[in-house]
């Protein structure tokens, strides 16, 4: 897959003109504006972070703040890496409100529940919470809460520690991957309890069971489930140790408490026990957890943690989690910008989650009990919000772990007969547009895991592309798949069958194109030419969606015509978003062609064209779906800052990625700017700080912004390091004037794959850089990078067409029709109207595009009714690093006339002179009196 660099399409168009545009706040500083360089040595060395996970913060992202949907939505509990367990508090009342069961706004807590997911956008898990309570049980302990203070509460990677009142109780929490040890400090007295609500999970419990041990273990179970109101169940198992015998036990249920039950079952299910602390106050309790058995849970508390110091286990967590994040050592910077890096990347290595036990029994999409074999097994994988930024990143780090979270996938896909679109325990959400799992696969492989069954992932990613499901329930791998393999795309108002339903025909096209493309990249890797040049193909289609009238991506209706006006209309916003994007508008969704920029570039004008167009949608930050402008707080916006590096404007790029960076993200209880999703949102800010960015899915290349910090060392796998030197780095100096590289072999210049005659770019002398990307050699080999930075833009540097980062459009449509007006007309019957059809380049060979009205409907005529496109030959700006100028366009009249009042629908084939059907151009005609 990393080999289609050699021959990915360069950029061959006249260099955009590049804004200085001033940082607002941050570039107001009063720093020198001149470049920051020197040798390495030059300056005293930052600091590098040596304590990474003392830095963060895990009551970040808590908060909700003011941009809808506003809830970040993180846990503050105890976790170690990808752990089974996630011990940690949720609060009331506001908490149902968040994914992690936490909110900062909140001052009772319900219970610390052993489950949670971080930043989704419906509440989950939060299984069996306990709750410390003194004195009488009451006749409702299911609704008990207790109070507690921010002053109170303190939180690190592994520990969580509170002070609940009104009778003062301290809890203390720590855990191993599928454990955890608690200490519970009563007052002194008679009364001191423990509420377990085995029935109060966050979503519906359909079954529940706990019973008494002996007089110092409980046991018990929870079935649960239907993420956001779908998928499967899922069934929770614990046990309860404790450090000595309780002095007694009573359960509940929906029709009371009953004082000295020893069990009970039914979905109200819940229990107590009672502890006399009058000559010792702490009890001390250890949880043990698995999804397939009491036993397996027992056995998970045995191996993991046999002894009683919570000291201990804290302790250990907190070395595995130093281990983790300081494969990313980082010098120099602010406070908060350190406390804020780490609490990212620590965001990003909480999921997908381990899901097998310690003997590797799991529980499989087909309902029964699997064995992992010297490995893990995970699930909770939002895979639509994790495929952009957080699989990479988490496969940057440890991709040995990847490729278990990968085989994971697979196995799914062996047991239930088609890949997951959000793989929970035991089956899938089903939530989101689109087959993530392809560019998950496509990117794990692109950098560097390799231990999973690479050919049975490849058979699966095919199957689901290529076979319409039928008989799978609402699990549907790809919706709407014999349309658009028919006509190659999604109609508009097609609604997402297994999520909310919204409409998402436009943004299900985008997503199955880049899916296809990450076939194409697996197809490539295993030698499977045939199904990588189908794919290929497949990956462009996309470009039926835009539309060269308006300049953007536009979702097709029924009859294959572009909505009336402009791209986006407020008139056309649902719940979800614009008419057939799911979570976002045709605007957002227009830079959703990670794999197709070039053309992109091309199909709207060229580089410059393409450059202002996302100037302006960049101008304004985190506006919502609601708006036509960038949308930080959701995953398709995450490509976008990047996108001026392909566009020959990488300036633009470290202006823009700085600018959200510093104005979206804080250390605060509102620390990102929306749902983190599982650590997507926060790994994103992981690769800006760094100033890399992994745009293309199935690719391992990174763009560059520039370093937030003066010092970045990231530790590869094998032991080689990727080293970013940049003196006077900080959040006021995003502009690089210069990069010097050693140990990374510069691309040379590459053929564009327009049809355009590209002469070759010299190479830079040895060590200095001017591309703003890095080739995917980089993550095996390491380097050292060395950035000169500026408070001001340099348009010069990297910013020559033959600079940008590689386009894959070997797929591409040639050229794409448009008419104007586009998608509709009004006219007054009997009375002709004109109008204009044309054709954009897309910068590929065609010269000529024929054009035919298919068949005119009774009632109306169009005259002529064929014609041909002739592209003007491109001119050559001056200085350009290519033979190729900005791209053409062609046009041609015609009239439409209505015999009588009416609705018609008009649509025109084209085809290009060698045969290749583009686009159609369909228009809706309305006729009046």
């Amino acid at each position: 897959m990393n080999g289609r660099t050699s021959s990915g399409r360069r950029r061959t168009l006249t260099t955009a003109a590049v804004a200085a545009v001033a940082l607002a706040s941050a570039l107001a500083a009063t720093v020198p504006a001149g470049p920051s360089s020197g040798t390495a040595g030059a300056q005293t060395a930052a600091a590098t972070v040596s304590d990474p996970a003392a830095l963060v913060h895990p009551l970040d992202g808590t908060g909700t703040g003011p941009v809808s949907p506003g809830t970040v939505g993180e846990f503050p509990g105890a976790d170690t890496p990808f752990g089974m367990i996630q011990w940690s508090p949720d609060t009331s009342p506001n908490a149902v409100q968040s994914g992690g069961g936490y909110a900062y706004s909140d001052s009772s807590i319900s219970g610390f529940s052993l489950t949670h997911l971080s930043g989704t956008g419906c509440p989950s898990y939060q299984d069996v919470p306990i709750l410390p309570i003194v004195g009488a049980v009451g006749n409702s302990p299911e609704a008990a809460v207790a109070s507690f203070a921010h002053e109170q509460e303190h939180a690190s990677p592994g520990r969580y520690q509170v002070e609940l009142g009104p009778v003062p109780v301290s809890v203390s929490l720590a855990v191993t991957t599928r454990t955890g040890i608690s200490s519970f400090d009563f007052p002194r007295g008679t009364a001191s309890n423990l509420l377990f609500k085995v029935a109060g999970s966050a979503n519906p419990v359909t079954a529940a069971s706990v019973r008494a041990v002996g007089h110092n273990e409980l046991e018990g179970q929870v079935t649960s489930g239907q993420f956001c109101q779908t998928g499967t169940n899922y069934t929770l198992h614990f046990v309860a140790l404790f450090n000595r015998p309780f002095a007694s036990t009573g359960t509940w249920d929906g029709s009371g408490t009953s004082a000295g039950s020893t069990s009970c079952s039914g979905s109200s299910c819940g229990a107590y026990v009672t502890f006399d602390t009058t000559a010792q106050p702490r009890v001390l309790m250890k949880v043990g957890i698995s999804f397939v058995s009491t036993s397996d849970a027992e056995q998970n508390l045995k191996a993991e943690d046999p002894g009683w110091s919570l000291q201990q286990v804290s302790a250990q967590a907190q070395v595995r989690w130093n281990a983790l994040l300081g494969r990313i050592a980082v010098g120099g910077g602010t406070a908060a910008q350190q406390h804020t890096f780490y609490t990212a990347l620590y965001h990003s290595l909480l999921f997908p989650n381990v899901v097998s036990d310690v003997n590797g029994d799991y529980a499989g999409s087909d309902g029964k009990v699997h064995t992992a074999h010297a490995r893990e097994e995970y699930a909770n994988f939002s895979e639509w919000d994790i495929y952009r930024s957080e699989i990479q990143l988490e496969s940057l780090l440890i991709p040995h772990d990847v490729g278990d979270m990968v085989q994971s996938l697979v196995d799914h896909a062996e047991q239930g007969g088609w890949l997951p679109k959000w793989a929970v325990v035991g089956g899938d959400e089903s939530q989101m547009n689109g087959d993530s799992a392809d560019p998950i696969i496509a990117d794990a492989y692109a950098m560097g895991a390799r231990n999973f069954d690479v050919a049975a992932a490849f058979r699966d990613m095919v199957k689901g592309a290529t076979q319409n499901e039928t008989g799978h329930g609402l699990e549907i791998e790809r919706q709407y798949l014999i349309q658009y393999l028919s006509q190659h795309y999604v109609n508009a108002g097609s609604l997402d069958l297994t999520s909310i339903d919204y409409s998402i025909g436009g943004s299900v096209t985008l997503e199955y194109a880049i899916d296809d493309f990450a076939i194409a990249q697996v197809a490539a890797a295993e030698g499977d030419h045939t199904v990588a040049d189908t794919m290929i193909q497949r990956a462009a289609n996309w470009e039926y969606e835009f539309d060269p009238a308006t300049g953007y991506i536009q979702a097709r209706g029924t009859d294959g015509s572009f909505p009336a006006g402009q791209a986006f209309e407020a008139s056309q916003l649902e719940p979800g978003g614009q008419t057939g994007f799911e979570e976002g508008n045709a605007v957002q969704y227009t830079w959703s062609v990670p794999q197709d920029l070039g053309v992109l570039a091309s199909l709207m004008g060229g580089d410059a064209a393409a450059t202002s167009k996302l100037e302006t949608f960049m101008s304004t930050l985190n506006a919502t779906r609601n708006a036509p402008y960038e949308w930080s707080g959701n995953e398709p916006s995450e490509w976008a800052p990047w996108e001026f590096d392909y566009f020959a404007a990488p300036a633009e790029t470290q202006r823009s990625v700085r600018a959200i960076v510093d104005t979206e993200y804080a250390d605060a209880p509102v620390d990102e700017p929306g749902n983190d999703d599982l650590g997507a949102i926060a790994s994103w800010y992981v690769w800006a700080a760094l100033g890399l960015f992994p745009v293309t899915p199935g690719s391992a290349n990174l763009a560059l912004a520039s370093p937030l910090f003066p010092s970045v060392t990231i530790t590869l796998p094998d032991g080689h390091r990727l080293v970013e030197d940049a003196p006077g780095a900080a959040a006021s100096r995003p502009y690089v004037h210069g990069l010097t590289v050693s140990g990374v072999t510069q691309p040379t210049s590459q053929s564009s794959a327009s049809g355009c005659s590209a002469s070759s770019k010299p190479l830079s002398p040895a060590g200095t850089w001017d591309l703003p990307w890095l080739p995917a050699s980089v993550i095996q080999t390491g380097g050292s990078l060395h950035f000169t930075l500026s408070s001001s833009p340099d348009p010069g540097w990297a910013s020559s067409p033959a600079d940008s980062p590689p386009s894959f459009g070997s797929g591409e449509l040639p050229a794409v029709g448009f008419s104007s007006p586009s998608g509709a007309t009004s006219l007054v019957a009997g009375q002709p109207a004109p109008v204009e059809l044309g054709a954009a380049s897309a910068g590929g060979d065609a010269s000529t595009v024929h054009w035919q009205v298919a068949s005119v409907p009774s009632g109306l005529q169009v005259s002529p009714s064929s014609g041909t496109l002739a592209f003007a030959a491109a001119s050559v700006s001056a200085g350009s690093a290519t033979n190729c100028g900005r791209p053409s366009s062609a046009t041609q009249a015609f009239t439409v006339t209505a015999v009588a009042a009416g609705t018609y629908s008009v649509r025109i084939n084209l085809t290009t002179a060698s045969g290749t059907q583009l686009p159609p151009v369909v228009l809706d005609v309305a006729a009046q009196p």
